[in-house]
């Protein structure tokens, strides 16, 4: 792998003679830097290319249109090397319209490989002995000019990703895994782990007060004051472009909620509430407390409770797969990840035929594990 200073890409003819040299490979790798800590609404701030050749660093705040790379992320023809895809396919979504195929995901082979180290730090140490610096996993990749330091950082994220992938391929090969792998990089290809039919859920900003964990535990008027509190802390964050929890903190707010301040004195002894919040924010979050007190009680949204049926057959897959997982030596998703649990135990599948048919897309597992499910689904005690 060569080492020179990789190429940053900020001007529209230079993403076009871009677009044009990676059209003439085969393989690429590509990894995405994000502003997620810096931003009230996050951005994809960076996308990086590397092929055996050479490091490239596309710069999407700078560029006002990347559509030319539309056709490199679908060809079919161009295998897309990534490490935990599932994170990067969302933001390219998300922020450009992506969409992909011929994806390669190192994380998700090493899983099904059953390798224990899975970050990817982790594995270029023992598989190449290298050793990468962590002191930029939280770097602000919206900061403009980037520093060298942090170029350079970017393009180490996918420098080595080739050559790991090829190990992986061929232990995959040497293990009759390859066509597990294959099926879970269609299923990222497909987007179908990211929402449902395969399309992504739309960023949703509505402050919604049940995300907080402990929220439940209130009672409905203590609720209604944490809703009146996440839209005020909402309000601060988007006016100033912040994360939410760099205005303040989930528990801090559970905790406003829960004890009810009635003056800024008994809100400073609250749990997370400094001295410069209660500077910043003390009067607003009392007036916020005010207007819960004041506002109907918020009771916890509703769920239909599953069928015992459900539950059984949800319980039987759950302990098949573990097993099934215990000899593989693999973590229990890979057998079969969590939404084609559910589907089977939603769906109830009574022949192979209706299995089949629910299975269509995975046939590595309706092959090796078909028969397995179908004697778990239809076995006396899960009807």
């Amino acid at each position: 792998m060569a080492e020179q200073t990789p190429a940053l890409i900020t001007h529209p003819a230079e993403l076009r003679r871009l677009v044009d040299a990676l059209h003439q490979e085969t393989i690429l790798a590509v990894d995405t830097e994000s502003n997620s800590l810096f931003a009230y609404r996050e951005q994809v701030c960076l996308i990086q290319f590397s092929t055996l050749q050479a490091d490239y660093l596309v710069d999407p705040l700078a560029l006002k249109d990347l559509s030319p790379l539309a056709a490199l992320f679908a060809s079919p023809k161009i295998e897309k090397v990534f490490h935990a895809a599932e994170y990067d396919l969302i933001c390219l979504h998300r922020d450009f319209g992506f969409e992909f195929t011929n994806l390669f995901d190192t994380m998700v082979a090493a899983r099904i490989l059953g390798w224990e180290a899975l970050g990817l730090g982790s594995i270029l140490e023992s598989q190449f002995g290298l050793s990468m610096d962590k002191r930029y996993q939280r770097a602000n990749w919206g900061q403009r000019p980037l520093p060298p330091d942090l170029l350079e950082y970017a393009r180490h994220d996918t420098q080595h990703l080739i050559p790991l992938r090829q190990r992986l391929y061929l232990e995959l090969q040497q293990r009759d895994l390859w066509e597990l792998a294959a099926e879970d990089f269609a299923r990222l290809s497909s987007l179908k782990a990211l929402g449902d039919n395969g399309r992504l859920p739309a960023e949703d900003k509505t402050p919604d007060c049940w995300r907080i964990s402990g929220a439940y535990d209130l009672q409905p008027q203590q609720a209604a004051v944490l809703l009146e509190l996440c839209r005020y802390r909402d309000q601060v964050a988007r006016s100033h472009n912040r994360p939410l929890f760099k205005v303040i903190g989930d528990h801090t707010l559970l905790s406003i909620a829960a004890h009810l301040p009635e003056d800024q004195a008994a809100l400073s002894q609250l749990p997370g509430m400094s001295s410069g919040q209660l500077r910043r924010h003390g009067a607003q979050l009392l007036q916020a407390v005010q207007r819960g007190l004041q506002a109907e009680p918020l009771f916890p949204p509703r769920s239909t409770r599953p069928s015992e049926a459900f539950l059984r057959r949800m319980d039987a897959l759950r302990r098949w797969r573990k097993a099934a997982a215990e000899q593989m030596g693999v973590a229990s998703d890979v057998v079969l990840p969590r939404d084609m649990l559910i589907t089977l135990a939603e769906q109830a599948p009574r022949s192979m035929e209706e299995l089949t048919d629910l299975l269509t897309d995975t046939p590595w597992r309706l092959e090796h594990f078909g028969p397995q499910i179908l004697t778990t689904l239809t076995a006396r005690k899960t009807t």
